[in-house]
């Protein structure tokens, strides 16, 4: 696997249906986040500001065969994230950077804080049923799902109080895909964010036998077949020719929220991000501020080439509640939510990597968390297309605008630089609340 430092490009991530692909680990030094230093905590706040973050691309950023699709997720593997940075502000001790013994990143009343979200979590949810759709099998699944909600006090989710379902892309509970180190990482992630957003809902894990769009587009309808209104992708590649034919086939799903990672490698759109029937998701970076939301978030950006995706899709049509004029066709993303690794997620996993906390940052993080808010709005009316929902609310507090931040270079700046209003990496921006994504 190849690694990279921020600013040194190590290939086209994202752009891998034909298998050409690359793994990274960046560093970013980060500085600010936090609020004021008593004096007595000084000397540990400085260290915790100085500590760099670093990362590495999953492996399932890495298809292993001809064919297949990318997850887009990346796993901290030393120095200290933003959420630990700021708990040393706050308490004037430095944790120890990568120790997988504790959490090291938001958790489910950080997130929920962050998005407005705290009181729909408390009361949202039940009865409904968010589908995860990844490749190949995750044996720990369900148990580490489990380590996940007990630590942070949710309640159980499992096969046998009918909370947790996991199935092959045929259906089966019993005859699953082979099990895949990478895939798992990223399951674990999608599983644990469904959870941090919406603690009441069902989780349904439909697992494709391979990366290929036939078999994860088959898991999306199988999911959809099974009772699943949310469903979230958190993958993705190059975009072709065959397209349309997949939006018809995979994801023309009236009255179902299926949302979908925008990318990982910066300016370009990828597929099914694409499609003209999901909501496509960016990535910002989250920390938290002074302001009366409490947070801030900007354009997630490592490098050229390590950053949320945006852009101009090449074959699938304008969906009519998308009316920008950069991109004759469809314009990636609808939406945004946290994806920066420096401030990414809390994530247990016992079966990609040793068993223990691991903090996840990409925009697999940020489509199951939008996921999440469409599964606490309440379910779709059977004939509407969600991605429209954050439309009808542009430029209201139902969303917060990101206008700070850039995913790279472009013609129509819009497309790839954050702006009031409307942008390619942010879309409507993240949520307030779940007003913005109801029908």
């Amino acid at each position: 696997m190849r690694t990279h430092s921020p600013g040194r490009p190590s290939g086209q991530r994202g752009w891998r249906r034909a298998g050409t692909a690359i793994a990274a680990t960046a560093t970013l030094l980060l500085a600010g986040f936090g609020t004021a230093v008593q004096a007595d905590a000084a000397q540990s706040a400085a260290a915790a500001t100085a500590a760099r973050t670093t990362w590495t691309a999953t492996p399932c950023a890495t298809p292993a065969h001809r064919g297949e699709l990318a997850c887009d997720s990346y796993r901290v593997t030393g120095g200290l994230t933003a959420f630990q940075k700021q708990q040393a502000a706050r308490t004037g001790v430095t944790p120890k950077a990568a120790d997988a013994s504790t959490p090291s990143g938001y958790g489910p009343s950080n997130l929920q804080a962050a998005y407005g979200l705290t009181s729909a979590a408390a009361s949202n949810g039940t009865g409904e049923t968010i589908a995860i759709v990844d490749a190949y099998d995750d044996p720990k699944a369900e148990a580490d799902l489990a380590t996940y909600r007990s630590y942070y006090g949710l309640s159980a989710c499992t096969t046998a109080n009918g909370c947790f379902k996991k199935v092959s892309q045929s259906g089966s509970t019993t005859s699953l895909p082979s099990a895949d180190s990478g895939w798992a990482e990223e399951i674990s992630l999608d599983l644990d964010m469904a959870s941090a957003i919406c603690p009441k809902c069902n989780i349904l894990l439909v697992e494709a036998t391979s990366a290929t769009m036939a078999n994860l587009g088959t898991a999306v309808n199988r999911a959809v077949t099974l009772g699943a209104k949310y469903v979230s992708n958190s993958y993705g590649g190059s975009e072709s020719s065959s397209d349309t034919s997949y939006d018809s086939s995979y994801f023309n799903h009236p009255g179902v929220a299926i949302t979908v990672s925008a990318g990982d490698s910066g300016y370009g759109a990828e597929y099914p991000a694409a499609s003209r029937y999901v909501t496509s998701v960016g990535g910002t970076a989250l920390a938290t501020s002074s302001t009366t939301r409490g947070w801030t978030e900007t354009v997630w950006k490592t490098s050229s080439t390590e950053a949320t995706g945006s852009g101009c899709s090449a074959y699938d049509t304008k969906p009519t509640w998308q009316t920008d004029t950069g991109c004759t066709k469809r314009t990636v993303s609808d939406v945004a939510a946290v994806a920066d690794p420096a401030t990414g997620v809390s994530v247990y996993d016992s079966y990609g990597v040793t068993a223990g906390w691991y903090t996840f940052g990409g925009t697999s993080a940020s489509s199951p968390i939008i996921a999440g808010v469409y599964a606490l709005a309440g379910t779709p009316s059977s004939s509407s297309y969600p991605a429209s929902f954050p439309y009808a609310s542009a430029g209201t507090s139902a969303l917060n605008d990101v206008t700070s931040g850039n995913n790279g270079s472009c013609s129509s700046s819009y497309l790839c630089t954050a702006k009031s209003g409307y942008d390619g990496p942010t879309g409507w921006g993240t949520p307030e609340g779940v007003s913005a994504f109801t029908g």
